[in-house]
């Protein structure tokens, strides 16, 4: 009796296993199966564009990771929170959304919630305004802005004034001046702020063009109103033959002012290369007492198109740079040129920003105009079409404004007015990075077209100013 129950159990124990969770095949024998899901970050915040990795742990009835399962991936609300095959949440707009993996017939979830990408930083355009009188109104316009520099559609903006008796400013952004003075106009977007400056005062006198130079204005660098021959001044100045030249009576008042004659297809009539500041070499000999290294400059014109012109802007009118080195490489450029034909741009002005240095402030350029190092950092059109047939045979007052980046930051600074009446602008720049080699030292006034004149004519330059500080019209 006691053999045959030795014999009994010895034979439980070479049989298969039995109790919860057992299962059955041939033979008897049974294989893991899935038990759980668990999804990994249980509960996670993404920003709208982003994407966080989700993980799904599969294990069987005795707790045990299951490699290699095949595992499916869900989203209660795509809108929101959309997953990939591979576990991938990306936020697509704010809201909240419960990812579930699946495997084997078993579940885990997981709690995605999608927050607004931050507003980094606010840019207010333009960034500066000049009021002649109380009661003068402009429009300031804010964009907020992520960290990488994108505008962020549908953020609210506060306003606010530095000094309400100099000027004030609506829930829209409309600045009226007050009273005399200076002020800052403030735009808030989620606590991040940009800021715009506004003088209001009268501004120097400058209705009597004629022999505008004999009474600078501070700040004022460079001046030439043609009435005294100050050619021999620039740098460079190419006469085009005797096309460019000056003449009495073209000026505005009837001065005397620079006469551009284009020739049928010709592309240059002439040019004014000034320098100033400290340059790289002696050839760039500057028109001042060539020691100062400017960070911010601004430079009008005044330009007027004979009756009958056509064509658009014949593209090249004005830039500035900085003269890095002797082999003309240059750190920056700001274009004012008009625009391309083949957009239908040519009878505006344009604002066309360029880098010659890389992300650590290193110039790349290594020659003039070195088109393929150059860095473009996005244009701006300006409205009024002045080069049209309604527009051109009358003068119009071209102003420019550059401040540079300050190191390592983008909020460089690019405008243009005309007839003192804001028309584009940026100060969101990043134009050299931390660059400081030579200061602003270069200001160009060109007669270049891409495309050739179509026909003989002429356009007239007069009353050029270079200065540290507006100078207005």
């Amino acid at each position: 009796m006691l053999g045959l129950l030795m014999i009994v159990a010895t034979g439980l124990g070479c049989g298969s296993p039995a109790g919860p969770g057992a299962g059955s095949g041939p033979g008897g024998s049974s294989g893991p199966t899935v038990a759980s899901v668990s999804v990994t970050p249980g509960n996670t915040s993404v920003q709208v564009g982003q994407t966080a990795q989700m993980t799904a742990t599969v294990r069987d009835q005795a707790g045990n990771p299951m490699s290699g399962s095949s595992v499916s991936w869900t989203s209660s609300d795509p809108a929101a929170a959309a997953v990939s095959t591979s576990g991938v949440v990306t936020g697509v707009s704010v809201g909240s959304a419960t990812i579930t993996a699946s495997s084997g017939g078993r579940s885990g979830t997981a709690t995605v919630t999608v927050t607004p990408i931050p507003v980094a930083s606010v840019v207010l355009t333009p960034s500066s305004l000049a009021f002649t009188t109380a009661g003068d109104t402009a429009t300031v316009v804010a964009d907020p802005r992520d960290a990488a520099g994108n505008s962020l559609a549908g953020r609210a903006v506060t306003w606010s004034s530095g000094d309400p008796t100099v000027a004030s400013v609506s829930a829209t952004g409309l600045v009226t001046a007050v009273g005399t003075g200076s002020t800052t106009i403030t735009g808030t977007s989620e606590g991040v702020s940009g800021n715009a400056a506004v003088s209001v005062g009268t501004p120097p006198p400058t209705a009597n063009l004629t022999n505008e130079c004999q009474n600078p204005q501070p700040g004022w660098v460079w001046c030439d109103d043609f009435d005294v021959d100050r050619l021999g001044s620039y740098f460079e100045y190419n006469d085009d033959n005797g096309d460019f030249i000056r003449v009495n009576g073209v000026g505005e008042e009837g001065s005397w002012g620079m006469r551009a004659k284009f020739q049928t297809g010709e592309t240059a009539a002439g040019e004014l290369h000034l320098a100033l500041g400290r340059t790289p070499i002696p050839y760039f000999r500057p028109a001042d007492a060539g020691t100062a290294d400017y960070r911010e400059l601004y430079w009008r014109m005044y330009v007027r198109h004979q009756t009958g012109w056509v064509g658009g802007g014949a593209r090249k009118l004005s830039r500035a740079f900085i003269f890095a080195g002797g082999d003309w490489s240059q750190a920056m450029v700001a274009h004012v040129w008009a625009g391309d034909p083949s957009k239908n741009k040519e009878n505006t002005l344009i604002l066309d920003p360029v880098s010659g240095t890389n992300a650590t402030g290193v110039v790349q350029t290594t020659k003039y105009n070195d088109f393929p190092n150059f860095q473009w950092l996005g244009s701006r059109q300006a409205p009024t079409p002045i080069f049209d047939a309604a527009h051109v045979g009358q003068w119009y007052c071209v102003e420019a404004h550059v401040r540079l980046n300050t190191s390592g930051q983008a909020d460089g600074v690019f405008e243009l007015w005309i007839d003192d009446a804001f028309e584009a602008g940026r100060n969101d720049l990043d134009f050299v990075d931390t660059y400081n080699g030579f200061g602003l030292n270069a200001v160009y006034f060109e007669n270049f077209w891409n495309e050739g004149s179509p026909q003989l004519q002429e356009r007239y330059f007069d009353n050029i100013v270079v200065s540290t500080q507006r100078i207005g019209c």
